[in-house]
C-alpha cells in the first residue's frame, strides 16, 4: 500500500491565498488536507473547504497553536508536511519534499529556500538574516549544519510523535530541528523554490512580529541547550 500523506496548513487571515495552495497540491494522493483556521476574520475557512481541505479551528493564537492542532486531528498517517498558507512556498514540490522519506533515508526533510539564489533573494532581509543566525548558532550548539528555518518540511509521522513538539509560536519550527537533532533522526535539507507571499506578512511584513519571532526563535535555540 502507498504510504499515507497527511499536510497540515497553519492559516490566519488567508482567504486570498489558500485556494491557491490547496489547488496546486496534488490532492488525490494525499492521505487528508487539514486547514487550521487560526481564529481568522475573513473568508479563509470557507474558500479551503471549497477549495478541498478538512478545516479545523484553533482559537489559541499562535503558529505553534495551529500546528499542534492540527497534529492532534490527524488520522494516522505515515509522513506529515507542514506547509503554509500564504502561497509563498511551490505547494506542488510536496512530491519531491517526501522523497527522501519514501526510500526509507531519512526521517525529516526541511525544504530549505536558502539553497536557490531565486529563492533566497525572495526572501525579506530580516527573514534572510534572522535565519543564518539561527541557523549559525544551532551548527555551533547543536553540531548539525541546516541552512534554513523554513516552514515547508516533512516528517514521519512516528518521528513527529517521539521528539514532543510544545511551542505555541514563532520557536516552533526552530524547536522542531533542534529536538530532531537531539534525538537522532535522520535528517536533510533539499532545495525548494520560494516567492514573494500573497498579501503582507504576519510576522517578518512588521517591525514589531519581526522582533517578537526573532526573540523567541534565540530564547528557544538557549532553552534547549540548557536542559
Amino acid at each position: 500500500m502507498s504510504p499515507k500523506v497527511s499536510v497540515i496548513i497553519p492559516a490566519f487571515n488567508e482567504e486570498s491565498s489558500i485556494g491557491l495552495v490547496l489547488n496546486d497540491l496534488p490532492q488525490k494522493s494525499l492521505h487528508e488536507i487539514i486547514v487550521v483556521d487560526n481564529g481568522s476574520t475573513d473568508n479563509t475557512a470557507n474558500v479551503a473547504r471549497e477549495s478541498g481541505a478538512r478545516v479545523i479551528r484553533e482559537n489559541r493564537k499562535g503558529y505553534g497553536s495551529a500546528c499542534l492542532r492540527g497534529i492532534a486531528e490527524l488520522s494516522q498517517p505515515d509522513i506529515v508536511v507542514f506547509l503554509d498558507g500564504d502561497y509563498s512556498d511551490y505547494p506542488e514540490e510536496i512530491t519531491d519534499l517526501i522523497q527522501p522519506i519514501l526510500r526509507g533515508e531519512k526521517d525529516f526533510v526541511v525544504g530549505s529556500r536558502m539553497l536557490l539564489p531565486e529563492s533566497r533573494s525572495a526572501l525579506l532581509p530580516q527573514a534572510r538574516y534572522g535565519n543564518r543566525l539561527a541557523v549559525f548558532l544551532i551548527r555551533i550548539f547543536f553540531k548539525h549544519r541546516y541552512t534554513d528555518l523554513g516552514p515547508f518540511r516533512s516528517i514521519r509521522h512516528d518521528s513527529l510523535k517521539s521528539i514532543g513538539m510544545q511551542d505555541r509560536d514563532f520557536g516552533w519550527t526552530v524547536e522542531m530541528q533542534i529536538k530532531a537533532v537531539q534525538n537522532g533522526l535522520r535528517i536533510c535539507e533539499i532545495p525548494v523554490r520560494y516567492r514573494q507571499r500573497v498579501g503582507v506578512s504576519k510576522i517578518t511584513g512588521t517591525v514589531s512580529g519581526t522582533l517578537k519571532a526573532g526573540t523567541k526563535i534565540i530564547y528557544t535555540i538557549f532553552k534547549y541547550l540548557i536542559v
